[in-house]
């Protein structure tokens, strides 16, 4: 039987994870080579990514699966927007910041006095935010670090920084170039009026690869030798191989779609049969979004910044950020630093048996965005808004869950009539797949079903291109099909009946509850599960009841009409 054995390493906000790919003709086995924590620490003001000791435990982990497997591709993805610089010799020039760090935020008004907000949404399609690369790059400057820009030799992106030390190549691959607010959609390139107007030289950034193409060889020889066995080629100090100096049996370095995201939209089994779903890849960060043919760059994108991104040709994405995981995660860390140890799993349990809508949260809120104390930030902007606070890790969690629910479908409707395209269906893909409190309080929030997996999407989008540069597959319909017939999704509902061959058949999903079926057999749902009860909170006068009232009010004054939504900008 011929297998194609594949890697594909995803870096998170809060881990990474090697994964081997085994393709057999028909359907593909994953299995977890390697996995460790990552998390950003605070050091003299500033939030920083430890890039040594990444690099560090996954070459550890690439040489463990070649040695074990017959590898022979080789794909990485990761968040979007940090970066490292280094110089002609290749030597690391800067630490990598993280997304989170302040400074962005701090030196914003400074970066939008150059250009400003609705000009760069013009430019780029992206939504403006401060964690953005130009955000960063900017606030460097207004730091007085402008310096190490002009020294630097290129600018790479963490996952090209990788290969970049794999190969000798430089490159900046397509996706995670496009989100980064200085990549032009229209002119296919860097934009020359953004890096005119923040005096960024044009040799600081790689060209750009696209998803399958071939980066480089990484050589085998050189792989087992371990320490700094890379090194030794034109690569010099930065332990970069020497380009074009592989062999044989060598690993081919492929460009996936390196943004996370990117790769785990394609992954979605439910896009392979239905063009009208809202994926929401959810992780430490939720990307709720669609796929569009084509970027659209129109007025109701920048009012509520709704953001383009690329993706595989043919599959644009058009998204909102909303929160994911990132509150729990951090209220877990909490309770780890008290010496409370407690598990997801413990979480969810508590979070069902507390009460629906004791409080909310606007999860997108600033407050939350930084690590560190999440309970009682919980608490306090709860203790502002309502005069009482949450307490217990059930209540703040429910509480979290719930408020999560409602920004997926604020998002969504906000989508929907930006691109006049109903969004009927949500497919949950990653991590937060696994959590099925939170994708029942989402079909109920919605209104709509949630089909649940695949929980490594990531990973799959990403060997998927691999497989169809390799020839393996022949297009991202035929990857999703095969995706959709390898794994079993998560769901706790009655599965949707199977429409002729189609993957849709295995995919299981959780039922929300319209209006009108609250009462006689909706009252039994309700009973049977934790909020199958819809939007309506069981006290008039209870602080969702409050928060549904502004929510109401402002999705009535926010929410344009499609023909406004529609409309590009002249």
């Amino acid at each position: 039987m011929r297998r194609y054995s594949s890697l594909a390493f995803d870096l998170g906000g809060s881990g990474a994870k090697l994964m081997l790919g085994e393709y057999d003709g028909r359907g593909i086995r994953l299995s977890e080579v390697a996995r460790f924590p990552n998390r950003p620490a605070p050091i003299a003001g500033g939030l920083y990514w430890d890039i040594v000791g990444i690099c560090d435990r996954f070459l550890l982990g690439l040489r463990k699966a070649a040695a074990a497997h017959p590898i022979r591709s080789l794909g990485i993805d990761s968040f979007s927007n940090d970066f490292c610089l280094v110089d002609a010799a290749g030597a690391l020039l800067s630490p990598a910041r993280c997304y989170r760090d302040g400074r962005g935020a701090r030196h914003a008004a400074s970066a939008y006095a150059r250009v400003p907000p609705r000009r760069l949404y013009e430019l780029t399609g992206n939504q403006n935010a401060p964690f953005n690369t130009l955000m960063q790059l900017a606030a460097m400057q207004a730091d007085g670090q402008g310096w190490l820009l002009e020294r630097a030799d290129r600018l790479l992106f963490i996952p090209d920084l990788l290969l970049y030390i794999l190969t000798g190549e430089a490159v900046a691959e397509y996706t995670i170039a496009s989100v980064s607010q200085l990549y032009s959609f229209a002119d296919g390139a860097w934009s020359r009026e953004l890096l005119g107007a923040f005096g960024l030289k044009a040799s600081l950034f790689c060209g750009i690869s696209y998803p399958g193409a071939e980066v480089g060889r990484i050589s085998r020889s050189k792989l087992a030798l371990g320490g700094n066995g890379l090194a030794g080629g034109s690569g010099g100090a930065g332990g970069a191989a020497a380009p074009g100096s592989g062999g044989a049996g060598d690993i081919i370095a492929v460009s996936v779609c390196e943004h996370d995201t990117a790769s785990a939209f394609l992954a979605s089994p439910a896009a392979a049969d239905r063009g009208r779903v809202a994926i929401i890849s959810s992780g430490t960060w939720s990307i709720v979004g669609c796929e569009l043919p084509q970027p659209l760059i129109c007025d109701a994108g920048f009012r509520h910044n709704l953001a383009n991104e690329g993706g595989y040709p043919g599959h644009h994405r058009f998204s909102r950020n909303a929160m994911g995981s990132w509150i729990i995660q951090e209220i877990r860390s909490d309770c780890e630093l008290r010496g409370a140890p407690i598990t997801f799993a413990q979480i969810e349990e508590e979070a069902s048996r507390a009460g629906a809508f004791e409080f909310l949260i606007d999860a997108d809120d600033s407050a939350f965005y930084a690590p560190g104390n999440m309970q009682e930030r919980v608490r306090e902007w709860c203790s502002q808004r309502y005069g009482r606070a949450p307490s217990g890790i059930g209540v703040i969690a429910r509480c979290v869950y719930e408020s999560t629910a409602l920004g997926y479908r604020r998002a969504i409707g906000l989508l929907e009539a930006a691109t006049g395209r109903a969004l009927p269906v949500i497919n949950i893909v990653g991590g937060g797949a696994r959590d099925r409190l939170l994708c029942q309080f989402t079909a109920s929030a919605c209104n709509r079903p949630v089909m649940a997996g695949p929980f490594e999407a990531t990973a799959l989008g990403n060997l998927a291109v691999q497989l169809i540069a390799a020839g393996e597959l022949s297009s991202v319909e035929q990857a999703r099909e095969m995706i959709g017939g390898s794994f079993e999704p998560n769901g706790t509902s009655r599965a949707i009946p199977k429409p002729g061959t189609s993957s849709i058949g295995r995919l299981r999903i959780f039922w929300g509850m319209a209006p009108h079926e609250r009462g006689g057999a909706g009252e039994a749902r309700r009973a049977a599960a934790p909020f199958r009860g819809g939007l309506r909170p069981a006290r008039p006068r209870s602080c969702g009841a409050r928060f549904f009232s502004l929510l109401a009010r402002r999705q009535a004054t926010t929410a344009p009409p499609i023909a406004t939504g529609r409309r590009p900008f002249p």
